[in-house]
Protein backbone atom coordinates (compact mmCIF):
# COMPACT_ATOMS: atom_id res chain seq x y z
CA UNK A 1 0.00 0.00 0.00
CA UNK A 2 0.74 3.15 -0.84
CA UNK A 3 0.55 6.59 1.81
CA UNK A 4 2.03 9.65 0.98
CA UNK A 5 1.89 12.81 1.55
CA UNK A 6 1.89 16.71 -0.36
CA UNK A 7 1.46 14.15 -3.27
CA UNK A 8 1.75 15.95 -6.83
CA UNK A 9 -1.80 14.59 -8.71
CA UNK A 10 0.08 16.25 -12.29
CA UNK A 11 0.11 11.96 -13.36
CA UNK A 12 -3.25 11.46 -11.92
CA UNK A 13 -5.38 13.56 -13.91
CA UNK A 14 -5.60 13.48 -17.81
CA UNK A 15 -5.99 17.56 -17.74
CA UNK A 16 -2.50 18.25 -16.94
CA UNK A 17 -3.30 19.69 -13.79
CA UNK A 18 -0.39 19.94 -11.42
CA UNK A 19 -2.13 20.31 -8.27
CA UNK A 20 -1.16 18.23 -4.67
CA UNK A 21 -3.20 16.24 -2.11
CA UNK A 22 -2.40 16.46 1.17
CA UNK A 23 -2.45 12.70 1.06
CA UNK A 24 -2.36 10.05 -1.40
CA UNK A 25 -3.10 6.28 -0.55
CA UNK A 26 -3.16 3.42 -3.04
CA UNK A 27 -4.41 -0.14 -2.22
CA UNK A 28 -3.43 -2.99 -4.05
CA UNK A 29 -5.98 -5.70 -2.43
CA UNK A 30 -9.23 -5.71 -1.26
CA UNK A 31 -7.50 -6.30 2.60
CA UNK A 32 -5.36 -3.31 1.58
CA UNK A 33 -8.63 -1.11 1.14
CA UNK A 34 -9.90 -2.59 4.21
CA UNK A 35 -6.74 -1.34 6.05
CA UNK A 36 -7.14 2.23 4.21
CA UNK A 37 -10.82 2.39 5.23
CA UNK A 38 -9.65 2.02 8.90
CA UNK A 39 -6.63 4.18 8.31
CA UNK A 40 -8.89 7.42 7.65
CA UNK A 41 -9.73 9.75 10.40
CA UNK A 42 -11.71 13.29 10.33
CA UNK A 43 -8.47 15.10 9.36
CA UNK A 44 -8.43 13.03 6.39
CA UNK A 45 -11.92 14.77 5.02
CA UNK A 46 -12.57 15.39 1.94
CA UNK A 47 -11.72 12.33 0.99
CA UNK A 48 -11.30 11.82 -2.92
CA UNK A 49 -11.90 8.44 -4.56
CA UNK A 50 -9.77 8.68 -7.78
CA UNK A 51 -9.47 6.47 -10.70
CA UNK A 52 -7.65 6.92 -13.98
CA UNK A 53 -8.27 10.98 -13.48
CA UNK A 54 -9.51 11.05 -17.51
CA UNK A 55 -13.02 12.72 -15.58
CA UNK A 56 -11.73 15.17 -13.36
CA UNK A 57 -10.79 18.55 -13.39
CA UNK A 58 -8.91 20.17 -10.16
CA UNK A 59 -9.06 23.81 -9.59
CA UNK A 60 -6.12 23.91 -6.30
CA UNK A 61 -4.71 21.58 -4.47
CA UNK A 62 -6.55 19.31 -2.84
CA UNK A 63 -6.98 19.69 0.89
CA UNK A 64 -7.88 16.08 1.89
CA UNK A 65 -7.24 12.45 1.32
CA UNK A 66 -6.87 11.12 -1.90
CA UNK A 67 -7.50 6.88 -2.44
CA UNK A 68 -7.12 5.38 -5.80
CA UNK A 69 -7.42 1.58 -6.62
CA UNK A 70 -4.60 -0.24 -7.65
CA UNK A 71 -6.29 -3.91 -7.75
CA UNK A 72 -5.46 -4.50 -11.42
CA UNK A 73 -6.46 -8.04 -12.79
CA UNK A 74 -9.01 -9.44 -15.05
CA UNK A 75 -10.56 -13.00 -14.62
CA UNK A 76 -13.37 -14.52 -16.99
CA UNK A 77 -15.44 -16.03 -14.44
CA UNK A 78 -17.54 -18.51 -16.92
CA UNK A 79 -18.87 -18.30 -20.47
CA UNK A 80 -20.49 -15.00 -20.75
CA UNK A 81 -19.13 -13.12 -17.30
CA UNK A 82 -15.72 -11.11 -16.62
CA UNK A 83 -14.78 -10.61 -13.18
CA UNK A 84 -11.95 -7.17 -13.49
CA UNK A 85 -10.24 -5.20 -10.54
CA UNK A 86 -11.18 -1.62 -10.59
CA UNK A 87 -7.89 -0.49 -10.80
CA UNK A 88 -7.73 -2.45 -14.46
CA UNK A 89 -7.73 -0.23 -17.57
CA UNK A 90 -11.17 0.01 -19.05
CA UNK A 91 -9.27 -0.02 -22.82
CA UNK A 92 -7.69 -3.83 -21.55
CA UNK A 93 -11.11 -4.63 -20.75
CA UNK A 94 -13.02 -4.08 -24.03
CA UNK A 95 -9.86 -5.22 -25.61
CA UNK A 96 -10.16 -8.60 -23.84
CA UNK A 97 -13.56 -9.41 -24.24
CA UNK A 98 -13.52 -8.79 -28.50
CA UNK A 99 -10.65 -11.18 -28.17
CA UNK A 100 -12.70 -13.89 -26.32
CA UNK A 101 -15.77 -13.40 -28.03
CA UNK A 102 -17.50 -11.53 -25.62
CA UNK A 103 -19.72 -8.75 -27.44
CA UNK A 104 -21.80 -6.07 -26.28
CA UNK A 105 -18.75 -3.72 -25.18
CA UNK A 106 -17.34 -2.81 -28.73
CA UNK A 107 -18.57 0.30 -28.50
CA UNK A 108 -17.15 1.66 -25.63
CA UNK A 109 -13.56 1.01 -26.70
CA UNK A 110 -10.69 3.58 -25.98
CA UNK A 111 -12.23 5.38 -22.93
CA UNK A 112 -9.76 6.11 -21.04
CA UNK A 113 -9.89 5.22 -17.58
CA UNK A 114 -10.08 2.44 -14.79
CA UNK A 115 -12.59 -0.09 -14.55
CA UNK A 116 -14.11 1.00 -11.23
CA UNK A 117 -14.90 4.52 -12.51
CA UNK A 118 -17.48 2.56 -14.73
CA UNK A 119 -19.60 1.78 -12.36
CA UNK A 120 -19.68 5.08 -10.74
CA UNK A 121 -19.83 7.30 -14.31
CA UNK A 122 -21.91 4.82 -16.15
CA UNK A 123 -19.50 5.87 -18.76
CA UNK A 124 -21.20 5.20 -22.67
CA UNK A 125 -20.63 5.87 -25.69
CA UNK A 126 -22.32 5.46 -29.18
CA UNK A 127 -25.44 4.48 -27.90
CA UNK A 128 -23.97 1.92 -25.16
CA UNK A 129 -23.53 2.25 -21.62
CA UNK A 130 -21.56 0.67 -19.06
CA UNK A 131 -24.89 0.07 -16.83
CA UNK A 132 -25.99 -2.43 -19.89
CA UNK A 133 -22.91 -4.58 -19.04
CA UNK A 134 -22.66 -4.54 -15.28
CA UNK A 135 -23.67 -7.30 -13.13
CA UNK A 136 -22.55 -6.35 -9.42
CA UNK A 137 -19.94 -4.36 -8.14
CA UNK A 138 -18.06 -5.38 -5.24
CA UNK A 139 -16.70 -2.36 -2.28
CA UNK A 140 -15.24 -1.84 0.96
CA UNK A 141 -17.58 0.58 3.28
CA UNK A 142 -15.48 3.24 4.51
CA UNK A 143 -17.16 3.91 7.84
CA UNK A 144 -17.07 -0.15 8.85
CA UNK A 145 -14.61 -1.32 6.59
CA UNK A 146 -16.99 -4.46 5.86
CA UNK A 147 -17.30 -5.62 2.37
CA UNK A 148 -20.95 -4.90 0.21
CA UNK A 149 -22.20 -6.30 -2.92
CA UNK A 150 -24.34 -4.19 -4.99
CA UNK A 151 -26.47 -5.47 -7.75
CA UNK A 152 -26.99 -3.69 -10.86
CA UNK A 153 -30.56 -2.48 -10.07
CA UNK A 154 -29.43 -1.22 -6.91
CA UNK A 155 -27.26 1.75 -8.13
CA UNK A 156 -30.03 3.21 -10.18
CA UNK A 157 -28.12 4.17 -13.16
CA UNK A 158 -29.41 6.78 -15.33
CA UNK A 159 -27.20 8.39 -18.30
CA UNK A 160 -24.08 9.32 -16.50
CA UNK A 161 -25.38 8.82 -13.23
CA UNK A 162 -25.49 6.49 -10.22
CA UNK A 163 -25.94 6.25 -6.32
CA UNK A 164 -21.67 6.28 -6.22
CA UNK A 165 -22.19 9.60 -7.73
CA UNK A 166 -25.15 11.20 -5.39
CA UNK A 167 -25.81 9.28 -1.94
CA UNK A 168 -23.25 7.04 -1.82
CA UNK A 169 -20.65 9.31 -2.90
CA UNK A 170 -17.00 8.86 -0.68
CA UNK A 171 -19.02 6.24 1.26
CA UNK A 172 -17.54 2.63 -0.94
CA UNK A 173 -14.21 2.15 -1.99
CA UNK A 174 -15.53 -0.06 -4.93
CA UNK A 175 -12.26 -3.15 -5.18
CA UNK A 176 -14.10 -4.91 -8.63
CA UNK A 177 -16.88 -5.09 -10.97
CA UNK A 178 -18.67 -8.11 -12.89
CA UNK A 179 -19.39 -7.54 -16.23
CA UNK A 180 -21.52 -9.68 -18.02
CA UNK A 181 -21.31 -9.89 -22.00
CA UNK A 182 -22.83 -11.90 -24.60
CA UNK A 183 -21.55 -14.90 -26.85
CA UNK A 184 -24.16 -13.17 -29.36
CA UNK A 185 -22.78 -10.60 -31.44
CA UNK A 186 -25.37 -8.42 -32.29
CA UNK A 187 -23.46 -4.74 -33.17
CA UNK A 188 -24.84 -0.98 -32.86
CA UNK A 189 -24.08 0.60 -35.74
CA UNK A 190 -26.66 3.35 -35.86
CA UNK A 191 -25.28 5.92 -33.30
CA UNK A 192 -23.45 8.70 -34.23
CA UNK A 193 -21.23 8.42 -37.76
CA UNK A 194 -20.12 4.52 -37.41
CA UNK A 195 -22.15 3.23 -40.59
CA UNK A 196 -20.44 6.02 -42.41
CA UNK A 197 -17.11 5.43 -41.58
CA UNK A 198 -17.27 1.41 -42.14
CA UNK A 199 -18.78 2.40 -45.49
CA UNK A 200 -15.59 4.54 -45.98
CA UNK A 201 -13.79 1.23 -45.56
CA UNK A 202 -15.90 -0.76 -47.88
CA UNK A 203 -17.41 -2.73 -44.69
CA UNK A 204 -21.13 -3.15 -44.50
CA UNK A 205 -21.51 -6.06 -41.58
CA UNK A 206 -18.31 -5.56 -39.57
CA UNK A 207 -16.93 -8.42 -36.99
CA UNK A 208 -16.35 -7.51 -33.94
CA UNK A 209 -12.51 -6.15 -34.36
CA UNK A 210 -13.57 -4.08 -37.13
CA UNK A 211 -15.77 -2.35 -35.34
CA UNK A 212 -13.71 -1.82 -32.69
CA UNK A 213 -10.78 -0.82 -34.83
CA UNK A 214 -13.36 1.73 -36.67
CA UNK A 215 -14.54 3.08 -33.16
CA UNK A 216 -11.15 3.98 -31.94
CA UNK A 217 -10.25 5.64 -35.70
CA UNK A 218 -13.44 7.53 -34.92
CA UNK A 219 -12.52 8.54 -31.51
CA UNK A 220 -8.61 9.35 -32.39
CA UNK A 221 -9.68 11.87 -35.04
CA UNK A 222 -12.21 13.86 -33.01
CA UNK A 223 -10.67 13.26 -29.55
CA UNK A 224 -7.17 14.48 -28.56
CA UNK A 225 -4.43 12.74 -27.24
CA UNK A 226 -4.27 14.30 -23.23
CA UNK A 227 -0.32 13.46 -23.65
CA UNK A 228 -0.38 16.00 -26.13
CA UNK A 229 -3.45 18.01 -25.11
CA UNK A 230 -4.42 17.87 -21.29
CA UNK A 231 -8.05 17.28 -21.89
CA UNK A 232 -10.81 15.11 -19.97
CA UNK A 233 -12.83 13.99 -23.14
CA UNK A 234 -16.26 15.25 -23.76
CA UNK A 235 -16.42 17.84 -20.48
CA UNK A 236 -20.26 18.34 -20.87
CA UNK A 237 -23.18 16.14 -21.15
CA UNK A 238 -25.72 15.80 -23.47
CA UNK A 239 -28.82 17.51 -22.44
CA UNK A 240 -32.04 15.57 -22.90
CA UNK A 241 -35.02 17.77 -23.45
CA UNK A 242 -38.94 17.52 -23.57
CA UNK A 243 -40.89 16.95 -26.97
CA UNK A 244 -42.12 20.57 -27.19
CA UNK A 245 -38.67 22.28 -26.13
CA UNK A 246 -37.36 19.95 -28.76
CA UNK A 247 -40.01 20.74 -31.35
CA UNK A 248 -39.71 24.24 -30.67
CA UNK A 249 -35.65 24.18 -31.80
CA UNK A 250 -36.31 22.07 -34.58
CA UNK A 251 -38.23 24.79 -35.63
CA UNK A 252 -35.54 27.40 -36.01
CA UNK A 253 -32.83 24.93 -36.83
CA UNK A 254 -33.76 22.04 -39.55
CA UNK A 255 -30.62 20.32 -39.39
CA UNK A 256 -30.06 20.12 -35.51
CA UNK A 257 -29.13 16.44 -34.67
CA UNK A 258 -31.07 14.66 -31.79
CA UNK A 259 -31.15 11.37 -30.58
CA UNK A 260 -34.95 10.31 -29.39
CA UNK A 261 -34.90 9.08 -25.74
CA UNK A 262 -38.72 8.23 -25.31
CA UNK A 263 -41.80 9.73 -26.74
CA UNK A 264 -41.02 12.84 -24.37
CA UNK A 265 -37.51 13.60 -24.50
CA UNK A 266 -34.69 14.18 -26.85
CA UNK A 267 -31.40 14.08 -26.49
CA UNK A 268 -29.52 16.86 -28.80
CA UNK A 269 -25.99 16.91 -28.75
CA UNK A 270 -23.67 19.58 -26.22
CA UNK A 271 -21.05 20.22 -29.19
CA UNK A 272 -23.56 20.60 -31.88
CA UNK A 273 -25.25 23.65 -29.44
CA UNK A 274 -21.41 25.05 -28.74
CA UNK A 275 -20.42 25.07 -32.59
CA UNK A 276 -23.57 26.81 -33.06
CA UNK A 277 -22.77 29.34 -30.44
CA UNK A 278 -19.08 29.84 -32.24
CA UNK A 279 -16.87 28.75 -29.65
CA UNK A 280 -15.28 25.53 -31.74
CA UNK A 281 -11.37 26.39 -31.94
CA UNK A 282 -11.42 29.26 -29.84
CA UNK A 283 -9.61 30.14 -26.55
CA UNK A 284 -10.07 32.06 -22.81
CA UNK A 285 -6.28 32.84 -22.18
CA UNK A 286 -4.85 29.24 -21.87
CA UNK A 287 -7.65 26.94 -21.93
CA UNK A 288 -9.71 26.35 -24.91
CA UNK A 289 -12.51 24.37 -27.18
CA UNK A 290 -10.96 22.07 -29.12
CA UNK A 291 -11.00 22.52 -33.08
CA UNK A 292 -12.24 19.19 -33.86
CA UNK A 293 -14.69 18.69 -31.70
CA UNK A 294 -16.57 21.31 -29.09
CA UNK A 295 -17.76 18.89 -26.82
CA UNK A 296 -14.24 19.15 -25.37
CA UNK A 297 -11.88 21.56 -23.34
CA UNK A 298 -8.85 21.60 -23.68
CA UNK A 299 -5.48 22.75 -21.71
CA UNK A 300 -3.48 24.40 -24.22
CA UNK A 301 -0.55 24.78 -21.51
CA UNK A 302 -0.21 26.03 -18.37
CA UNK A 303 -3.95 26.64 -17.60
CA UNK A 304 -4.96 26.45 -14.45
CA UNK A 305 -8.20 24.52 -13.18
CA UNK A 306 -9.63 27.94 -12.37
CA UNK A 307 -8.78 28.42 -16.26
CA UNK A 308 -11.12 25.75 -17.44
CA UNK A 309 -13.69 26.80 -15.52
CA UNK A 310 -13.73 30.22 -16.71
CA UNK A 311 -14.10 28.78 -20.24
CA UNK A 312 -16.84 26.39 -18.73
CA UNK A 313 -18.86 29.31 -17.49
CA UNK A 314 -18.82 30.95 -20.87
CA UNK A 315 -19.61 28.40 -23.04
CA UNK A 316 -22.83 27.35 -20.76
CA UNK A 317 -23.92 31.15 -20.71
CA UNK A 318 -23.45 31.69 -24.76
CA UNK A 319 -25.94 27.97 -25.02
CA UNK A 320 -28.11 29.37 -22.62
CA UNK A 321 -28.56 32.24 -24.07
CA UNK A 322 -28.96 31.54 -27.53
CA UNK A 323 -31.06 27.80 -26.78
CA UNK A 324 -32.71 28.53 -23.77
CA UNK A 325 -31.09 25.10 -22.39
CA UNK A 326 -28.70 24.70 -19.58
CA UNK A 327 -25.47 22.24 -20.35
CA UNK A 328 -23.57 20.76 -17.17
CA UNK A 329 -20.26 19.47 -17.00
CA UNK A 330 -19.39 15.68 -17.32
CA UNK A 331 -16.32 16.22 -15.67
CA UNK A 332 -15.58 15.90 -11.59
CA UNK A 333 -14.59 19.26 -11.05
CA UNK A 334 -13.32 19.61 -7.56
Amino acid sequence: MKDLKDYSLLKHNTFGIDAKCRRFIEYTSVEEARQAAAMLTDEDRPLLILGGGSNLLLTDDYKGTVLHSGINYLKQIDEERVKCGSGYDWDRFIDYCVTHQLYGAENLSIIPGEVGASAVQNIGAYGVEAKDLIEEIEAVEIATGNIRVFRNEECEYSYRQSKFKKEWRDRYLITSVTYRLSKNYAPKLDYGNIRSALAAKGIENPTATELRKTIIEIRNAKLPDPKELGNAGSFFMNPIVSKAKYDELAAQYANMPHYTIDTDHEKIPAGWMIEQCGWKGKSLGNAGVYEKQALVLVNLGGASGSDIVRLCEAVQKDVKEKFGIEIYPEVNVR
